[in-house]
């Protein structure tokens, strides 16, 4: 299975790329992650939001591998437990077509392109910063991970 994050937005903070990169570099091998970072629209005087979203749909659309799964995340999405993703990223292997997980901008994501999404989750009940969302979903993943494959990472 490949996984890819698509995230908008620009470069992370220092702290957050070197905790991103740690967490990424945990994943086996044979998921072969790797991250897409298409740029946010410009926010510019009298752009409406809803051309902004749409014009950052394109983007995510075209960083998206052909056939994959596409699990969106958003704040209305389903609220898992560390568990509940380990469980997802069993059922996602078994599914046998790659994994792109995508993270609008600023704004969210397009409405349109959200109802392309297989599904959608939650990483938190806050609002968060996309730098500290980026690294609480690698280290999500990581912990999913270390679940399934009986890693004493993850305590109960």
């Amino acid at each position: 299975m490949k996984l890819t994050l698509v995230a908008i937005g620009q470069r992370l903070p220092a702290w957050a790329e070197t905790a991103c990169d740690d967490y990424w570099k945990r994943l086996p091998p044979e998921w072969r992650a790797e991250i897409k970072t298409p740029k946010a629209e410009p926010r510019t005087l009298g752009k409406p939001v809803e051309a902004l979203m749409a014009a950052e749909a394109q983007r995510l659309e075209a960083a998206c591998p052909k056939g994959a799964r596409r699990a969106l995340l958003d704040e209305r999405g389903t609220r898992v437990t560390s568990l509940q993703l380990a469980e997802r990223l069993r059922e996602w292997q078994q599914d046998g077509r790659d994994v792109v997980l995508l993270m609008g901008g600023p704004d969210g994501i397009d409405a349109a392109f959200k109802r392309t999404a297989d599904e959608s989750l939650r990483l938190s009940d806050l609002t968060l910063p996309h730098a500290l969302a980026r690294v609480l979903l690698a280290e999500a993943l990581y912990r999913a991970w270390s679940v399934n494959a009986g890693h004493p990472y993850h305590r109960e």
